[in-house]
């Protein structure tokens, strides 16, 4: 299953990060292919679910995620179901002398007829992995 991980460091307490990041709505800021994110039920922990529509390719994708984790303030979960594809996202957050690492770790399921495409994912996700830390480290350190 393939699967990417990246870990920025920003100087930010680790309440601030958590807020920002475990309010998945806030992905259209900090998620580069995300164009829309809506909260579709719940207060932000377990249970809550999310729509999200994102543009990878030239297409949107619309994704449906579940809070399945939510151990403030350390670690933040989703499942997502795209359809031909099952995701798994994990944020976790540690803070060290005022500073905050947060890790993202996503991990991609294809489903049917996209199992054929696996093979290529991995270079796609790594160049996409990049993008998303460089951009969510911008946004964390704005706060």
């Amino acid at each position: 299953m393939p699967s990417v991980e990246r870990t920025v460091t920003v100087d930010q307490p680790i309440q601030k990060v958590w807020d920002y990041l475990s309010d998945f709505r806030n992905s259209e800021e900090w998620d580069p292919p995300s164009v829309s994110t809506e909260r579709t039920s719940g207060d932000g922990g377990v249970g809550t679910t999310y729509h999200n529509v994102s543009k990878l390719l030239g297409s949107e994708q619309e994704v449906d995620y579940t809070v399945t984790r939510y151990d403030a303030p350390h670690t933040f979960q989703l499942k997502g179901d795209a359809g031909s594809i099952q995701l798994l996202d994990t944020i976790t957050f540690e803070e060290r002398d005022g500073r905050t690492s947060v890790t993202y770790h996503a991990e991609f399921d294809p489903q049917g007829a996209a199992k054929l495409a696996e093979p290529l994912m991995p270079a796609g996700l790594k160049v996409l992995a990049d993008k998303v830390a460089a951009s969510m480290e911008e946004h964390l350190n704005r706060l």
